[in-house]
């Protein structure tokens, strides 16, 4: 029989693992889209602060930039990428935050 506090536990696990979800899940994308580790983590910080859940679901979906090593893809190529989405919101945000990173 599992300890009384099992529930509680598990229950504070999940909340814990659903708040850092939204970042970590942009940041993993990016860098499987070929952006670097470090420019990924910086644009995701700024992305989940400035788009939607559904423009995050959007830039997820773009199929051209799936499966590629880290830092294989540049900002300037991930951004044209971007513009298939015709979301001018979007394309603002990342290319703003590509910048911004770049320099980093």
């Amino acid at each position: 029989m599992p300890p009384a506090h099992f529930p509680a536990t598990l229950v504070l696990i999940l909340a814990l693992a659903a708040c850092a979800t939204p970042e970590t899940r942009v940041r993993n994308g990016l860098m499987s889209a070929g952006l670097s580790a470090p420019v990924s983590a910086c644009m995701a910080d700024r992305m989940v602060d400035r788009l939607s859940l559904g423009q995050l679901s959007k830039l997820n979906g773009l199929g051209k930039l799936k499966k590629r090593k880290a830092g294989d893809v540049t900002i300037s190529e991930f951004v044209k990428q971007t513009r298939a989405l015709q979301d001018p919101e979007i394309i603002g945000v990342v290319s703003s935050s590509g910048a911004v990173c770049a320099i980093k």
